[in-house]
């Protein structure tokens, strides 16, 4: 699947680091890679990096390659798999030699982009057409195009809420909790399963915020104001994971978590619900086939608010494609970006959510679709100016570690009151927020 565990956690985490590459950008700083008047025309050699190991070894990015070729018979592709994406390309983009088009590394901070990447032209035209622009725009300029993304939700195994009574969502956080309760009571599965141990899926928690304020400005929210203050999402998400581990209501030992071992676990009914994203559904589908599951028991609801009788969730960009700012072959490079955003297939092949506005959403969604949530694409103006904070005040809203101490709080693992926990949380952020003078 797309957003594969490294994937999640280059996208969510590292952004926060501070960037390690000098890099010799700079003198081409300002350059665009524009899109070609005659697709006959354009010609060269281009290299793609790309993270997505399986989809070179298995082939798959060579049939790409073969019908992009039908419409630039000029222009070769050739793809560089990197297993260590995040690491080994930082160390790449210190010199100008860094493919021709590659993922936009989670380290290279937003200010930074118009020194190592083309751009693919104004935030203003490009908007119209896709979703994600807001992430990769400096200065008015987009430097870089997700070619799918995805939408966080509980992934849930529709036979044993089923057996437990339930049959719709749950629209309120404590509705969520009931739900769980009848499950404990009712069947012989987790009723949820925290994924405590491999750390990042506790990551996602922060992908509520937007969904319960129904807000695409939810975002700036942060940069502005307190995620930890009554009432703002974060809180509310935050409360919720707390209140299900201290209602007793997961796994025994939250030490002990699997993620590869929960797939099948979730497949054939042993766990019933897992906080995570559409990308995730495929692959506990995948698990119930292998499992001798039917793959049809695996569902996908929005988080348990509702703002004026609407569900809303937070579409998400998986990596960004850029062209190399050094490319000798710029023109054949956004050609390629162009062609596999519109024309490749690969958001629909991976049943992701495309970023081409006017695509349907994919079959993993049809359930969003049917019970009308609204698919919010956040401004993200202000999002480096949110991983500054967040950096700077060493909370890690996009790493699991306060996560895991929440976990350990709501478990009786360490002491304390939630309230404190959260309060001292909004105190280190919004105290940060002034000495950054944001």
């Amino acid at each position: 699947m797309h957003m594969n565990r490294r994937t999640v956690l280059a996208v969510a985490t590292g952004a926060l680091l501070l960037s390690a590459c000098t890099g010799t950008g700079g003198s081409s700083k300002g350059a665009e890679a524009k899109a070609a008047d005659d697709p006959s025309k354009v010609s060269g050699t281009i290299t793609v990096l790309t993270h997505r190991t399986d989809l070179v070894q298995d082939g798959t990015m060579k049939k790409y390659a073969a019908e992009f070729n039908r419409t630039y018979p000029k222009v070769t592709v050739e793809f560089d798999a990197v297993t260590d994406y995040e690491g080994e390309v930082k160390i790449r983009m210190n010199t100008e030699d860094y493919g021709d088009v590659l993922m936009i590394p989670a380290v290279i901070e937003k200010k930074d982009y118009p020194r190592f990447f083309a751009s693919l032209g104004t935030q203003a035209v490009r908007s119209k057409k896709y979703r994600f622009t807001d992430y990769t725009t400096v200065d008015g300029k987009v430097y870089g195009q997700s070619p799918l993304g995805a939408v966080p939700g509980f992934i849930y195994n529709k036979r044993v809420w089923q057996e437990a009574g339930i049959t719709d969502w749950p629209t309120t956080p404590a509705g969520f909790l009931d739900d769980l309760k009848a499950i404990k009571s009712r069947t012989d599965a987790i009723p949820y399963y925290t994924n405590f141990k491999d750390m990042w899926p506790l990551t996602q928690w922060t992908q509520v915020n937007g969904s319960v304020s129904c807000d695409e400005q939810a975002t700036t929210k942060l940069a502005e104001g307190d995620p930890w203050a009554k009432g703002a999402d974060v809180r509310t998400a935050d409360t919720l994971l707390y209140d299900i581990v201290h209602e007793g209501l997961i796994e025994k030992d939250p030490t002990t978590t699997n993620w590869e071992a929960s797939k099948p676990r979730i497949a054939k009914g042993e766990i019933a619900t897992m906080w995570l994203g559409s990308w995730a559904v495929t692959q506990m589908q995948g698990a119930a086939k292998q499992a001798g599951a039917d793959p049809d028991d695996i569902g996908f609801m929005p988080f348990p608010a509702q703002k004026n009788g609407t569900f809303c969730a937070v579409a998400q960009p998986d990596y960004n494609q850029a062209v190399n700012i050094h490319s000798e072959h710029k023109e054949a490079a956004r050609a390629w970006i162009d062609w596999f955003t519109d024309k490749s297939g690969y958001a629909a092949d991976n049943l992701a959510l495309s970023p081409l506005k006017t695509a349907p959403l994919p079959d993993v969604l049809k359930p969003y679709e049917e019970a009308g949530v609204r698919i919010l694409d956040l401004d993200d103006t202000k999002g480096a100016e949110v991983k500054s904070i967040d950096n700077q005040s060493e909370i890690g809203l996009y790493k699991p570690d306060y996560r895991q101490d929440l976990v350990d709080l709501a478990r009786g693992a360490t002491k304390g009151s939630l309230d404190d926990f959260l309060d001292d949380l909004g105190r280190k952020w919004t105290e940060t927020q002034k000495s950054l003078g944001s």
